[in-house]
């Protein structure tokens, strides 16, 4: 995984996470599904990376 993929991913964890927990306090719906949303994404960008880590491991 590139260096910079891999921060992208924790960012998008990080403030996803951030957004829901701030939604979740002021009562606001659309900022925690936004939260969940950006969190989801930044665990499948992670995912999707190792993937291909994986791949790239395993070839001749």
């Amino acid at each position: 995984m590139t260096a910079k993929r891999k921060m992208q991913a924790k960012g998008a964890q990080v403030i996803g996470a951030m957004k829901e927990v701030v939604g979740r306090a002021t009562h606001n719906r659309k900022l925690q599904a936004e939260g969940k949303a950006e969190k989801s994404a930044g665990h499948g960008m992670s995912a999707s990376e190792k993937a291909k880590d994986t791949v790239r491991k395993h070839m001749p």
